[in-house]
């Protein structure tokens, strides 16, 4: 055939090539991707008998199967095409099969649904929270159902894919992120389940790639997929566990929501869960999924916007989400998780890690601050709000015993919240707590394995523990993912500088400084190279550049530090680090790392600052 992702019609069904999912009528009928790549064989080939010989070389080309699951294949697809008396799928004995209903091809991809048009915002009322009510239940019913299986070993990890929207209308994807979002978050507060976090499931978006690949990839045994639409009329998600080896679609279910109607469909689900948990589930984990929110519509719709351009990770966008956090408030005060949300975001402009630093410490902690402390008075559960706070505690205020506190408490809130361990990791790393800083990293990267962030962070943990092999070969491959990923390259510099590798770092120094918009924080560790490699002059320049900059934008007072000391203007440069101090630099966190300040240390006023920030 010429087109090689068609669209087909049988019966009620059509059969969508293109976005590989079979509508029954407006419904999206549940199937696992071998499934759907059975059906797809037999209609593009109707009326022709395909042989068995033909289906175990085109759909498990690279595994050795019986028989056996092919026939196993075909009957799920029976049963969930109804075709219990063969009127669609005729099996022709120790040969194969064929598909024997009329089949009509229609073009390349089906019309949007006039359902699905993109519908008005649900009215300002307080209603039970979807996404905490429809995806805490989903959230449960995926988990619980996944465990009972069909007698194969037990689910231990899963991954929830991005949910498709079947919405035509492209803005309507802040939405369905949003949704497979907040079904991770509530996963991730169980404690007998790894749960792969956002980020790298993120990267999946509109793939193509098998259960298997993507299984075997993120290191989990099952999948849980599905999709959205939202209309006017009504909210549905579908959705499916499928267990990746052996491939086997474990369960699947649709949840209607009619405006107006929440509190029916919640109870409904509530009925589903219940049938499902026979006692599979600890009374902890239980009573996490059974919790009840309520908040305003609007403020939800404002929280999944803010996330979405959180996630984003760029200057523009961090701004974009606090515009709609605050939107999120403004709807609904009591409405904790758009504080914890507001909270990152204005840590996120002042992060010198996130290479954005485009706000002063003192301007952007204090509000962070108090966001992460509202939204867990508002509600002591959120898991992520804690870990917010640990940052804080230990990036701002220097108090580390604080911080150790509230991240175990994240922790035990939310086990499975990829940030937390990374955070914590990082915390113990500034204080020379090695072991226990790469036990943490170790686990946020099982969490999160296709991060960027979380990647690049190991990097340095396992460069700063002098594992430079390691280092570097995590570094290449953080930057396999994502070439022109600006943390990677300012991590590879920074860990080839504490090998004196300093002409090596030079070039991944300069990536770091063009990538990040010549962020302050890159542009100092670039000038440090320079300087350590014996170009001083050139670090001089940058070191103007940078003072010059001083006047236009923020650049840190430990920025300043770097390059002086580096020069060897050691005056100058203790002079900037308490300045440093004074305004709660977050990268004081380096002072016992950076070669910058080898010359310094020991010297009386350089004690003291340790001493002052808890480092000592």
């Amino acid at each position: 055939m010429n087109d090689p992702l068609p669209t087909f019609e049988f019966g009620v069904f059509r059969l969508d090539g293109a976005n590989k999912r079979l509508m029954r009528g407006d419904e999206v009928v549940a199937l696992t991707p071998k499934q759907f790549d059975t059906l797809q064989l037999l209609v593009e080939n109707a009326p022709r008998l395909v042989e068995k010989d033909e289906f175990l070389r085109r759909l498990w080309p690279k595994t050795v199967v019986e028989e056996s699951a092919l026939a196993e294949n075909v009957s799920r697809l029976r049963k969930a095409l109804g075709d219990d008396t063969q009127r669609f799928i005729e099996t022709q004995p120790k040969r194969g099969y064929r598909f024997v209903a009329p089949v009509v091809r229609a073009g390349t991809g089906p019309a949007p649904s006039p359902a699905l048009a993109t519908p008005p915002t649900l009215r300002p009322r307080r209603v039970r929270w979807i996404a905490i009510g429809v995806l805490a239940a989903l959230a449960a019913a995926a988990t619980l159902f996944i465990w009972r299986g069909r007698g194969g070993a037990p689910i231990q990890s899963i991954a929830v894919l991005p949910f498709a929207s079947l919405s035509a209308d492209p803005e309507q994807e802040y939405f369905t992120d949003g949704m497979t979002d907040e079904l991770i978050t509530e996963l991730a507060k169980l404690h007998s389940i790894r749960v792969i976090s956002r980020s790298s499931v993120m990267r999946y978006k509109r793939t193509r790639k098998s259960v298997q690949e993507i299984a075997r990839e993120l290191n989990v045994d099952a999948i849980v997929e599905g999709t959205v639409s939202r209309s006017s009329e009504h909210i549905r998600v579908t959705a499916q566990v499928i267990r990746a080896t052996p491939e086997e679609h474990l369960w699947a279910e649709h949840f209607d929501h009619a405006p107006g109607d929440l509190v029916a469909l919640q109870e409904q689900l509530a009925r589903e869960i219940a049938q499902g948990i026979r006692g599979q589930l600890s009374a902890g984990d239980r009573a996490i999924l059974n919790v009840r929110h309520e908040v305003n519509p609007a403020a939800h719709e404002a929280f999944l916007k803010g996330r979405y351009y959180w996630a984003r990770r760029n200057e523009a966008s961090t701004r974009r989400s606090i515009e709609f956090f605050q939107a999120a408030i403004d709807a609904d005060p009591h409405y904790a998780p758009a504080y914890a949300g507001l909270s990152d975001s204005f840590i996120t402009l002042s992060l010198p890690e996130a290479l954005q630093e485009t706000l002063p410490p003192d301007a952007a902690y204090p509000q962070a601050r108090a966001a992460a402390l509202r939204a867990i008075e508002l509600d002591g559960t959120l898991g992520d709000a804690h870990a917010t706070l640990a940052h804080i505690l230990f990036q701002y205020d220097r108090d580390w015993d604080g911080a150790d506190r509230e991240f175990r408490r994240a922790i035990e809130l939310s086990p499975n919240y990829a940030n937390a361990h990374q955070w914590f990791a990082l915390s113990l790393f500034w204080r020379g707590h090695i072991d226990e800083a790469l036990r943490e990293a170790r686990v946020a990267h099982e969490l999160d394995p296709l991060s960027l962030v979380v990647n690049a962070n190991e990097c340095f943990i396992l460069g700063g523990a002098r594992q430079f092999e390691a280092a570097i070969a995590q570094c290449r491959r953080t930057l396999e993912l994502e070439p022109d990923f600006v943390l990677a390259h300012y991590r590879f510099g920074q860990i080839l500088m504490l090998q004196s590798r300093y002409a090596e770092a030079i070039p991944e120094l300069r990536r770091a400084v063009e990538l990040s918009g010549e962020c302050p924080r890159a542009v100092a560790e670039l000038a440090l190279a320079l300087a350590l490699s014996g170009d001083k002059p050139q670090a001089a320049q940058l070191l103007e550049s940078l003072q010059a900059e001083t006047g236009r934008r923020y650049v840190g007072h430990f920025d300043l530090a770097v390059v002086h000391a580096a020069l060897g203007q050691q005056e100058a440069a203790l002079t900037a680090l308490e300045q440093a101090v004074a305004e709660h630099s977050p990268s004081l966190s380096l002072i016992n790392w950076s070669p910058a300040f080898t010359s310094l240390r020991g010297l009386p006023r350089f004690v003291e600052l340790q001493r002052r920030i808890g480092l000592r």
